[in-house]
């Protein structure tokens, strides 16, 4: 089976998992649990960074294409760019999480559709934007206070909030999207199953809880599962082996990092403020030397 049609089932897996099962029984128990955000920071830092936890290998390859012998060069790059945007978050928060949330929804839009899905449009980057923006957009449409709640805890002032006749249109426009890319893509439009998903999930839980079960199980499974079937093509287990041994150091080191951050944090905000400044604004340090890195290394790969 090729990592199309493994991507493909498992989104209509997931799809009718979240429909027929996951949704119905929140609705049915209708309980509150406690610490869920520190719940979601688990699955966040571990299952969710997982996916990028090979971008040492993919740097190190990236740094034969120019030349550099000195591995080391990308650790010191990849950890000064994530210095950089948390520094610049306290100097211009919200510059800076606009940026984030704009580039969060390209990469999310492109990576969830480029599953084995090859797509030569050039209108297509622009299309992944508004697929990807699905996720900032339904929490803000369908949970507009408690995701208000969140930015304010993480001092950033969402422009759109202040527009609401904006969201519902751009919603729309991401539903088309799909149709487009999956038209382009040649596919046979398993990308509107996820649209729903991620709807049925903000509709059904709080915005950190649906964030975590898409960015856990749906973007950073489906990216591990592309890393799986590149390390090995013929056999999944083998490839799952290999998978876990190189991303484990890297996920870890990052996990410890995260757990650091909110206990230092807890000293000066509560529990779930700490966790969700980490979240949030680690996620945004660890994207941005992330996407860079997949933008040069898609660049290099299309002029070897």
């Amino acid at each position: 089976m090729d990592i199309y049609k493994i991507n493909k089932h498992y989104s209509l897996y997931l799809f009718f998992l979240t429909i027929l099962i996951i949704v119905p029984l929140v609705k049915m128990i209708n309980v509150e649990i406690q610490y869920t955000n520190l719940f979601c920071f688990f699955l966040i830092s571990t299952i969710g960074i997982m996916h990028g936890s090979l971008d040492n290998i993919k740097g190190i390859k990236i740094l034969k294409f120019y030349g550099i012998k000195n591995k080391y060069l990308f650790y010191l790059s990849y950890v000064f760019i994530s210095i950089l945007v948390i520094g610049l978050w306290f100097i211009f928060p919200n510059l800076i999480l606009s940026i984030f949330l704009l580039i969060a929804a390209y990469h999310f839009g492109k990576e969830d559709c480029n599953c084995g899905i090859k797509i030569e449009n050039k209108f297509v980057d622009f299309f992944y934007l508004l697929k990807g923006s699905i996720v900032i957009l339904a929490p803000l449409f369908l949970k507009k206070d408690q995701t208000i709640e969140i930015f304010e805890t993480i001092n950033y002032q969402l422009l759109l909030v202040s527009n609401e006749q904006l969201i519902l249109p751009l919603i729309f426009l991401s539903f088309l999207s799909n149709f487009f890319l999956a038209y382009w893509g040649k596919s046979n439009g398993f990308l509107i199953a996820d649209w729903f998903t991620i709807i049925a999930l903000n509709a059904t839980f709080s915005p950190l809880v649906a964030f975590t079960i898409y960015f856990c199980f749906l973007h950073s499974v489906r990216h591990s599962l592309s890393l799986i079937y590149e390390i090995n093509k013929i056999s999944f287990n083998k490839g799952l082996t290999s998978f876990l041994k190189k991303s484990l150091p890297l996920t870890f080191i990052t996990c410890t990092t995260f757990i650091i951050g909110v206990y230092v944090l807890n000293n000066y905000f509560s529990l779930n403020s700490a966790v969700l400044k980490v979240v949030f604004i680690g996620l945004a340090s660890l994207t941005f030397p992330h996407i860079l890195l997949e933008y040069l290394l898609e660049k290099n790969e299309k002029r070897a």
